[in-house]
């Protein structure tokens, strides 16, 4: 089979994200005697420089990691909570029925600077400094504009020049967005980096010093125009960060023949990969993985999944989650019954796990936002420019394995920080504003995010560590990578794959539409297998033919062979091992 470049194997390291400059650093960190955990908190922070469009030092990282010396995984919790000023009634006051997308009010506390410090404390072998230098470096010394970057910047151009001067000062080159291929700097960022890394404590320096002050005058002093076409002051204070800290915790884990597929809580939708593979168990045994057949099954599952993730999901530590029974055999052997062979393009159906009664969420859709960037998922309406994430997969030759999934912090979500030369995370935009629902806005509550990286055991050893920005859509598209893989193709075969998603339930991000019925290929599917799904009852949306996903991964062979493969999508994914 053809691949658009090769799976690479070795026996050293192996470092696959969405970014050639963030892998390359991660790999320079194996060079230099590091580990997995060293080298994906070099990579990560590169990816806050180089793709500040998907993420930043102001968004969000959960971590799910192998931690070979103690022979055990672990989640690294970087999902900040909202303030403990907001509460519902302080946006009905302000006139909005849900959370704005864009401004300070989506602000919540940012977590991913400490995950990333908790992740190098705890499991890491080098210093800050040495794993921030090369973050430090294309701050200050510069970076290649990516298209990406470039539309990104250009998509939000008039709102820096009209409002956010902070942004027009650290983004736009002469009043203008930057060209592609174009060398960027933001040499503030890189000052704050370098403040962070020569600092004794750089956790307490970031949520209690000079990084926790400015974020608190900038969110108490500015009244910043959002999408709402307000200008509205932020409810993040000081007091927010200093109580805040990262977590580490057991993850949830689903079992799939000879896999065990681990991954963070509820908090994430996480665990709906777990659930719809509880769904398919026997459904598409003998199934070509690019058959109409197994994808109108896959997504079949999906929705039914989804819907559970709409009835159930939310921040343990407030919601009740029933997440074993969610993901138990009995339940989802009475789930797997609703699906047919024609397509479901009606209301969400969740299901009643211990006789429960789901309570979904009343969307009315405000009024469409012009001269912003809407939410994160990358497959969004044609001609309209989204927010994103990043992605980074490790594995080193002590059999340590990592997978994180940077977001937040865009710089088309909020205004620039002045002095420090980044912005503040939307996430609070997932958050519901009906109450009693388990993903409603509470004070000092975790929003549900999206991001869901992903390690898989295989016959009880680590094997595989994986997965890809796209909002809603990351356990759709690596849902299918992995089915594929463990069926029979090699890591670039499963990620080279026509890929495809439904959005039949309600966005995570503003303004929370979905769409009935409605499914989205790649158009390399081929005319016979869309027609096919057409006849099923799908609603299709033929897309551009490499257009949906970014996955990377990495895997151990139980002989102690690596591999890696990336995304060719946009051409700004890559791997590199040896």
């Amino acid at each position: 089979m053809f691949t658009t470049r090769p799976e690479l194997t070795g026996t050293f390291g192996m470092v696959s994200s969405t970014h050639w400059l963030a892998s390359q650093a991660g790999m320079a960190t194996l060079e230099r005697g590091g580990n997995a955990f060293d080298a994906a908190v070099a990579a990560g922070f590169v990816l806050q420089v180089v793709e500040p469009h998907l993420n930043g030092l102001g968004g969000e990282v959960p971590i799910v990691g192998w931690v070979a010396v103690e022979d055990r995984p672990v989640v690294v919790c970087g999902q900040g909570v909202a303030p403990a000023a907001a509460r519902p009634k302080v946006f009905a006051d302000l006139g909005l029925s849900m959370v704005p997308e864009t401004g300070l009010l989506p602000a919540c506390v940012p977590g991913a600077f400490g995950a990333w410090m908790l992740l190098l404390k705890r499991y890491g072998t080098m210093p800050l400094a040495e794993v921030l230098g090369y973050a430090i470096d294309y701050a200050g010394d510069g970076f290649p504009v990516v298209p990406k970057l470039r539309t990104a910047i250009d998509a939000v151009a008039d709102v820096f020049r009209s409002h956010w001067p902070t942004s027009a000062a650290t983004w736009l080159v002469r009043g203008e967005a930057p060209p592609a291929g174009s060398r960027l700097r933001n040499p503030v960022l890189a000052a704050t980096y370098q403040r962070l890394a020569t600092a004794g404590d750089p956790v307490d320096a970031y949520y209690r010093g000079f990084v926790a002050a400015a974020i608190h005058d900038f969110c108490a002093s500015s009244d910043v125009q959002d999408a709402a076409g307000r200008p509205d002051r932020g409810l993040l204070v000081a007091d927010d960060l200093a109580r805040w800290q990262a977590t580490e915790e057991e993850p949830v884990h689903h079992d799939y023949q000879q896999y065990r597929i681990l991954k963070p809580g509820p908090w994430s939708q996480g665990p709906v990969f777990g659930q719809q593979l509880a769904i398919l168990d026997g459904m598409v045994d003998g199934l070509d993985t690019g058959s109409p057949g197994f994808i109108h099954t896959v997504v079949e599952a999906a929705k039914l999944s989804f819907a559970d993730r709409e009835a159930y999901y939310g921040d343990p530590d407030f919601a009740e989650v029933p997440l074993d029974v969610l993901l138990s055999r009995a339940y989802n052997d009475e789930r797997r019954t609703l699906i047919t062979d024609r397509a479901d393009v009606g209301e969400l159906r969740p299901g009643r796990p211990s006789g429960r009664t789901p309570r979904l969420a009343v969307v009315t859709l405000p009024a469409a936002p012009t001269g912003h960037a809407v939410g994160e998922p990358t497959a969004g309406p044609r001609g309209q420019h989204r927010g994103e994430t990043c992605h980074v997969d490790v594995a080193d030759r002590w059999g340590n394995l990592v997978s994180a999934t940077p977001s937040g912090g865009w710089l088309q979500g909020s205004p620039t920080i002045p002095g420090l030369g980044f912005c503040l995370g939307t996430r609070a935009q997932t958050f519901w504003l009906q109450p009693g629902l388990p993903n409603s806005l509470e004070p000092c509550k975790r929003p549900r995010t999206t991001l869901s990286p992903t390690l898989a055991l295989r016959d009880g050893r680590p094997y595989l560590a994986f997965g890809t920005p796209g909002g809603d859509q990351q356990d759709q598209w690596s849902l299918a990578f992995f089915l594929r893989h463990v069926r029979d193709m090699n890591l670039q075969e499963a990620i080279d794959a026509p890929a495809w998603h439904t959005t039949h339930f309600p966005s995570s991000f503003y303004p929370r539409g979905s769409n009935p019925g409605l499914l989205h290929v790649e158009s390399r599917l081929g005319d016979d297998t869309i027609r096919a799904l057409r006849a099923r009852g799908h609603q299709v949306v033929v897309e551009e033919p490499w257009s949906l996903g970014s996955l990377s991964a990495v895997a151990r062979d139980h002989d102690g062979l690596l591999r890696a493969a990336a995304n060719p999508r946009g051409m700004q994914g890559y791997a590199v091992g040896r």
